[in-house]
């Protein structure tokens, strides 16, 4: 269905009603379920709120509360293309009418009018055979590709600016989803950069402060400004040496996986005249001189080493004096704590540390989250520069191909889809910024890593072509629907990223040869 209207046609209808709420696990559909929350609060609505990772746990899920459902609000999976019989009626009805209107005619009359609707009737099987061939052609594209629009949470943080209940944390909360959407390639730098335009305006609004003394802030409040700031994951909590080192963008542009990348980042290091003491210690430690100035002496060297979108739009929240968060260090914190590989808790558990993390009266399971993100994205610098460095990536005609092996370090970090996602989008990076081959440099690529080996699983997940023109158009969903029925690969496509799927291990080589020979 589509909502056009969500205050009438979603929130007022759900209102008065006790709700059951299914949240994915990622971090934008936390972040939707957060301003929800609050939404509910506000209004004192009853819900129920059930984590679902994908489709079987949402299946198992909707029949243990079946019972108790009155009303399925969902987002449709079909376009709603209405057939040509809905809009024009049927010409059988038309041959019907105009049997009975020509009883009684002349000879002469019915035979023009006879002519004038061979003509008409001609004219109309026409374009119903052009409007089939266009609902066709559409239905075909919209379910060839999966793409991704507007955040979940800026579509909630809207909801709550027309009910006049928004506040700073539901903003901040809106911020984190868009966030999380670029972090992880999900929507193109066009859509990104306007949408920060969008809650730029909120940002200003529920931040403006006059200089008076009514209007000063307390010293725990929280404020949330526009920033443009650098492209480092998580430096402000950790050292500049680190950030350089396991963020995908400097890794990939200075090539760190070889001795000659290693030398262009002491190049780069001179070049800003960084001692190497200061560098390699902890940001919050480093001499205020050097940090007062050192967006602009990154950029400035950068530039020179062709690094050109050094510096990008974001947000940054203060928690007081204290506590100082970019947007995307809580992307990569929540995402950690939810895919995180510790034994001692269930996905659920996993999930409620997550959601909690998103609450500044919990900024210890954020910090967690931190330490856990600045593994995930060692690890992942780690297995790139290893399948570089070993040639793991292959070229197998119309896609690249890269297979962790069981017993690879770290390997079981990747098992968890968004993990696996996102190591899979930095090596194809990575790989463009290594090869020569220009053709290569256009492909897609399918990667595969160990799920379970208690049941001889693999996970694997389809990236598009890594070029400035993508429209982050993935193909790969239906493309290994019809692999695996062409083959009778034993599947599991439960994952709400239709990229993503479970394999047995065994029908690995016949499901690529079915990929191979369908894309070709």
């Amino acid at each position: 269905m589509f909502v056009s209207d969500f205050r009438k046609e979603f929130y007022e209808v759900v209102q008065s009603q006790r709700v059951l709420l299914f949240v994915a696990s990622d971090v934008d559909a936390l972040c939707a379920c957060k301003i929800l929350q609050a939404l509910f609060q506000c209004d004192h609505v009853q819900y129920t709120l059930v984590p679902v990772s994908g489709w079987q746990e949402l299946e198992t899920a909707f029949l243990e509360h079946k019972e108790q459902i009155k009303l399925l609000i969902k987002q449709d999976d079909d376009l709603e293309v209405p057939a040509y019989e809905d809009i024009f009626r049927d010409e059988e009805e038309d041959e019907e009418h105009s049997r009975n209107d020509s009883d009684g005619s002349e000879p002469s009359e019915k035979r023009t009018r006879l002519e004038e609707e061979i003509v008409e009737r001609t004219m109309r099987r026409r374009q119903r055979q052009e409007w089939e061939a266009r609902r066709r052609d559409i239905l075909f594209d919209y379910e060839q590709y999966e793409y991704h629009g507007t955040s979940s949470a800026m579509v909630m943080f809207e909801l709550a600016w027309m009910l006049s209940k928004d506040l700073n944390d539901m903003l901040w909360w809106a911020i984190v989803g868009l966030t999380d959407q670029w972090v992880q390639d999900k929507i193109t730098q066009m859509k990104y950069v306007t949408d920060v335009g969008v809650l730029q305006r909120h940002v200003s609004r529920h931040n403006h402060r006059n200089e008076d003394e009514e209007n000063t802030l307390s010293v725990d409040c929280t404020r949330i400004s526009f920033e443009y700031d650098l492209r480092l994951a998580l430096y402000q909590h950790w050292s500049l040496h680190d950030s350089l080192c396991n963020t995908s963008y400097t890794a990939a542009r200075f090539k760190l996986w070889s001795v000659h990348g290693q030398k262009r980042l002491q190049e780069f290091l001179a070049d800003m005249g960084l001692p190497l003491k200061q560098v390699k210690q902890k940001f919050q430690a480093m001499d205020i001189s050097l940090k007062e100035n050192l967006r602009e002496m990154i950029e400035e060297s950068a530039n020179k080493f062709g690094m050109k979108d050094m510096r990008v739009q974001t947000f940054s929240i203060h928690f007081g004096f204290k506590h100082k968060f970019l947007a995307s260090d809580v992307v990569f914190a929540t995402m950690s704590l939810m895919e995180s590989p510790e034994k001692d808790g269930s996905g659920t558990d996993h999930f409620i540390q997550a959601l909690d993390s998103l609450s500044r009266s919990n900024l210890d399971k954020l910090y967690h989250g931190l330490e856990l993100a600045k593994k995930q994205l060692r690890a992942t610098q780690q297995t790139i520069a290893s399948c570089l460095c070993t040639n793991l990536v292959i070229s197998q005609g119309p896609f690249l191909y890269c297979s962790l092996m069981e017993g690879t370090p770290d390997v079981m970090l990747f098992s968890r889809p968004a993990s696996l996602s996102l190591l899979s989008k930095h090596l194809l990076k990575s790989f463009v910024c290594s090869t020569k081959n220009r053709r290569c440099k256009l492909l897609p690529l399918v990667m595969a890593a160990p799920l379970s080996v208690e049941h001889g699983t693999v996970t694997v997940v389809g990236i598009p072509p890594e070029t400035d023109s993508s429209d982050r158009k993935n193909f790969f969903g239906r493309a290994f629907e019809k692999a695996a029925e062409s083959t009778s690969s034993r599947m599991l496509h439960n994952h709400f990223d239709l990229s993503v799927i479970e394999l047995k291990a065994e029908d690995r080589s016949k499901f690529l040869d079915a990929l191979i020979s369908l894309l070709s």
